[in-house]
């Protein structure tokens, strides 16, 4: 049994990983923070981070930025294990991020889909046989219209998963509209789609000679992160200090 602190438990995340977790006899939630304490939860809810004494395995953080510093802190102090999920972290909370994985176990990843990330290792085997036989590469991502950046973090992750793998690396190409060139061979372009509900659509092209392959991941709802993050805590509860990603979750 994995005892988890839910960082952010009353945020719409929180709220299906506490159900998921509900229905998991291999997990189990014991305590939450919050900033306001305004849901009916299963368990206790802390307003302030350091007034937990609730003994866990492992804190899942699906909160906002600014509730990173003193989480990290928490974290250093107790010697917590830290599913790190909060996306738009500064240059000085990365590098703190690091300076805790030094003494506990932290993971984070760019996406923390179990089927993303079986992608990025599918990408590393195919794309090098792709490349030298001539396929151009371009990845085309889509999302709701309320995201502000673009391309998507997912999509850089899947362009640095295709990059990784090759002899000679690939310029990325954000925007054509001001080119009058031929495409150029060495390079991986990136679009994106901006509009309605869409949760998060990823394909990754390789267009040849009269053939196209393409690789896709849709994401129907949230709750393929909230998944991927509860099998997560399952895997980091005993890890040693170090900075893990979903990589390792995998296998």
């Amino acid at each position: 049994m994995v005892k988890i602190i839910m960082h952010g438990c009353n945020g719409k995340m929180g709220q299906v990983i506490t159900g998921i977790v509900a229905a998991d006899k291999d997990a189990e939630i014991v305590a939450g923070i919050d900033i306001v304490d305004n849901r009916q939860n299963p368990y206790p809810v802390f307003t302030n981070i350091d007034d937990c004494n609730v003994e866990a395995d492992v804190i899942i953080d699906f909160a906002s930025a600014k509730a990173i510093d003193k989480l990290l802190d928490y974290v250093e102090t107790r010697k917590i294990p830290v599913v790190l999920c909060t996306t738009g972290l500064s240059e000085e909370q990365l590098a703190r991020v690091e300076e805790v994985s030094k003494k506990v176990a932290v993971l984070k990843s760019a996406n923390m889909s179990l089927g993303i990330n079986t992608l990025f290792k599918v990408l590393k085997s195919v794309s090098p046989l792709l490349a030298e036989a001539g396929f151009d590469i371009e990845i085309v991502e889509k999302h709701h219209h309320f995201k502000v950046d673009a391309p998507s973090g997912t999509a850089l992750a899947l362009g640095d998963a295709v990059n990784e793998s090759l002899p000679e690396k690939y310029e990325y190409k954000f925007d054509r509209s001001q080119d009058r060139i031929p495409r150029p061979k060495n390079e991986i372009g990136f679009s994106s789609v901006r509009g309605g509900t869409i949760v998060g659509e990823h394909d990754v092209i390789f267009a040849g000679e009269d053939e196209v392959i393409t690789f896709s991941h849709t994401a129907y709802s949230k709750s393929v992160f909230a998944k991927g993050a509860v099998e997560a805590a399952k895997f980091l509860k005993g890890q040693p200090a170090g900075h893990y990603t979903m990589k390792e979750v995998i296998g």
